[in-house]
């Protein structure tokens, strides 16, 4: 069944079935001929689904305001719709009496609910095929411990592949780390990390390799860039154009749920700053056996994440010289500045302009730091945003990149931001040449 697992639903023709079919269950559930499901059941579900569908809205959009961006409407209409074919499900069943017509409205609840999910999914593509939207996991995991200790013999050099010789018998493909990383400089609650290990690392003797931290967006897990942003089969494509050579990544967790935002600084909301520059390098450092040079390691995003690490290489250029901002904020956001101060930093301007990207562009000089924007060229909220941090950077004596590929503010770009921009940061890391 991998031909299943494999099959796309953002392109060709399975999310026009998928939607088609919902159509015709949509026709099936308001369809029943009885008096009293025509008079009663069937307007009081569909405005019980439109009054929670609205309160729902009400609650995220202007009173919890747990993202400081608004959820598309299209959303909120396909939540609706499947909320409202939930509700028919009984009514519909009495109202066909019989066990085939109850077998019906069961799957035409099901058509339609697979509808609206492919519709939401189209809008982030946060899952590429069947497997990944049922948890399926292309790629081979590891334990922490089944690693061993380091090996005595190591190969280095920059750049590292002048250096290395893979041995006869290394594997083709990399795996897949969960590791808790404790907080213990920063008292952050972070959720587990996610780590991509090379088929390289898997040898003895080992090269040093570079690290990538990687961040999630927000709402966001670190999870999300092994789904929609193909981490794995990136970094595979890679390595196999690379005698098995390609950077380490950390998935870490930079927002402790899905849908908190403690904008990446040390505040009442958490102390992500922290988190970032001391307890992962630490751990990282003390668990795998990689560069320990600051100048192998970069710090990379999307959206919430890409901003992060801008944040990180601006404040912390020691650390993390290096940064793949995609899909970045203009700024650190709650939505509104006010909010954002209110929140994090005691109400204080100055403040917020202690740690903010563009104010500390526009103050200090970075000759030694790199970085790329990629953004979505479809993507009206956080292009202009991405060129006015991109020139600033410039302007701060960064060598910086800019780059817009096809899209919105989805895992189309995000993941497309990785894949093209992975041989830019292994050149960078000193991993090629």
């Amino acid at each position: 069944m991998e031909w299943l697992s494999d099959l796309t639903v953002i392109s060709g023709p399975l999310p026009w079935i998928l939607t088609g079919l919902g159509a015709l269950g949509g026709v099936w559930l308001l369809a029943a001929r009885a008096p009293w499901f025509r008079r009663k059941a069937l307007p009081l579900c569909l405005a019980v689904a439109a009054v929670v569908t609205l309160a729902v809205y009400i609650a995220v959009e202007k009173v919890l305001r747990p993202f400081p961006d608004p959820i598309e409407i299209s959303i909120y209409v396909w939540i609706g719709v499947g909320l409202a074919a939930i509700l028919l499900l009984i009514p519909r069943i009495r109202a066909g009496r019989t066990a085939p017509s109850a077998a019906v409205s069961v799957l035409a609840v099901i058509a339609v609910v697979l509808a609206s999910a492919t519709q939401i999914n189209l809008v982030f593509d946060a899952y590429p095929t069947v497997g990944t939207a049922f948890g399926d996991e292309p790629f081979d995991r590891v334990d922490l411990h089944d690693l061993g200790g380091v090996t005595e013999k190591v190969v280095t050099g920059s750049p590292l592949d002048a250096s290395w010789t893979p041995p006869p018998g290394m594997g083709d493909q990399g795996r897949v780390l969960t590791a808790h990383i404790p907080a213990t400089q920063s008292n952050f609650t972070a959720r587990d990390a996610e780590i991509y290990l090379p088929p390289a690392y898997f040898t003895n003797p080992r090269p040093l390799l570079p690290v990538l931290v990687l961040l999630a967006g927000q709402p966001g897990a670190p999870e999300d860039w092994l789904a929609g942003g193909k981490l794995t089969s990136t970094m595979d494509a890679f390595a196999a154009e690379h005698e098995g050579l390609a950077p380490v990544v950390v998935v870490a967790d930079a927002t402790g749920s899905q849908i908190a935002n403690p904008l990446c600084v040390d505040s009442p909301l958490g102390n992500v700053a922290t988190y970032l520059t001391k307890d992962v390098p630490a751990w990282v450092t003390s668990n795998l056996q990689v560069n320990r040079d600051p100048r192998a390691w970069a710090i990379g995003g999307l959206s919430y994440g890409g901003t992060c690490s801008l944040q990180m290489a601006t404040n912390y250029p020691e650390v993390y010289p290096t940064f793949l901002d995609i899909s970045g904020q203009e700024e650190p956001t709650l939505g509104d500045r006010q909010r954002t101060l209110d929140a994090a930093f005691g109400g204080s301007e100055s403040a917020f302009e202690k740690v903010n990207p563009l104010d500390l562009l526009a103050t200090k000089k970075y000759p030694d730091s790199a970085g790329v924007f990629v953004v979505g060229s479809d993507d009206a909220d956080y292009r202009p945003g991405a060129q006015k941090v991109f020139q600033a950077a410039k302007d701060a004596g960064m060598d910086v990149q800019y780059l817009e590929v096809p899209g919105g503010h989805s895992f189309a770009v995000w993941s497309a931001g990785l894949e093209k921009e992975t041989p830019w940061l292994a050149q960078r890391l000193g991993l090629i040449r």
